[in-house]
């Protein structure tokens, strides 16, 4: 492909590009025919997460959004899917986190504005907090703890939102808001730390599960490639500008269910074990996803079975790939 060449296809930005979602996010715009950058301060995307893709399309910048967005020549579109997600780090990296989700949200309005570029922010389903109104619709503005140990993330992210809303408000920019509910699949850390991630890992290891509290607390598990496909749905669809719209599973599972659900799968000697739940752990998660079904005629294709089935090839191969370098660097 020659420079011109390059330079015609339309340009996708991706913060976040080395991340889970993003990463998926970044091979899917690849396929339909953009030129990708990536903006990562891999705090705690993965460069390996890229590194099966050759592409001349393709350009990976380590950057950190807190700071000014770098130049280019011109940019189509700006996904903002920069942020730490892991619940493990709310507490540890809790500054970061909300520094991530207010100061860099305004970097990037403030970027895609110079460029004209079309936004689509990554907000979350923990905008919405422990719930009282079930399942969540777009609508409800929440219930969420403000100085609680996940705040950083939740109140950073709703910031987001607010922030997003007021450059629409007083500013041309074109800002489409999803918000993204328990997303699953290949190139998740095993040490994420979100509840999918650790039973893969402890059942593969033959640990026991660790179940927190009773583990009748509910939640959706939407397969990565729906999500994506939402998300460029999200993107392309006319008259989206300004608005919200969630994106998730709606089979709603137990924990101590999807615990038994990865033992059967996985085929483990691993039993459920109970510690002490995390404070502020929403009781229950489900999305209303009735405008993404009658705007972007879009819903999840891909059922849990399936879906686990095919993250735990990634988990085993990625296992097996980590003791073959431990062999090589032993010898």
């Amino acid at each position: 492909m020659s420079e011109t060449e390059r330079q015609n296809q339309p340009h996708a930005v991706v913060t976040g590009g080395s991340g889970f979602v993003g990463s998926h996010l970044v091979e899917r715009l690849l396929d339909d025919g953009f030129r990708v950058t990536t903006l990562d301060n891999y705090s705690s995307g993965r460069q390996e997460n890229l590194k099966h893709i050759d592409d001349p399309s393709l350009e990976q910048v380590t950057h950190d959004v807190r700071d000014p967005f770098p130049d280019f020549d011109a940019v189509d579109q700006l996904y903002h899917f920069a942020s730490r997600a892991s619940p493990t780090d709310f507490e540890d990296y809790s500054i970061q986190i909300a520094m991530t989700n207010s100061l860099g949200a305004r970097n990037a309005f403030e970027w895609a504005l110079e460029y004209d570029a079309t936004v689509v922010l990554a907000s979350t389903s923990e905008v919405y907090g422990n719930p009282k109104t079930h399942p969540q619709t777009e609508s409800y503005n929440g219930n969420v703890n403000i100085r609680g140990i996940r705040a950083p993330y939740d109140e950073g992210k709703r910031f987001s939102e607010a922030l997003a809303r007021a450059y629409i408000e007083q500013t041309d920019i074109d800002i489409r808001t999803v918000r993204i509910f328990n997303t699953y699949g290949p190139q998740m850390r095993p040490s994420d730390g979100r509840v999918i991630p650790t039973f893969l890992d402890q059942a593969l290891s033959g640990k026991d599960l660790t179940i927190h509290g009773d583990g009748q607390q509910t939640r959706t598990f939407c397969y990565v490639s729906d999500l994506v496909e939402g998300v460029r749905r999200i993107a392309e669809t006319d008259a989206m500008a300004g608005d919200v719209l969630n994106l998730g599973h709606t089979n709603e599972i137990t924990i101590e269910e999807l615990g038994e659900t990865v033992v059967d799968i996985v085929d483990s000697s691993s039993t459920l074990t109970y510690e002490s739940r995390p404070k502020d752990d929403p009781d229950l998660r489900q999305p209303d996803i009735s405008k993404a079904k009658e705007i972007l005629d879009w819903e999840p294709t891909v059922d849990l079975g399936t879906g686990i089935r095919k993250t735990v090839e990634h988990f085993a191969d990625q296992r097996d790939g980590d003791e073959q370098t431990a062999q090589v660097t032993d010898n």
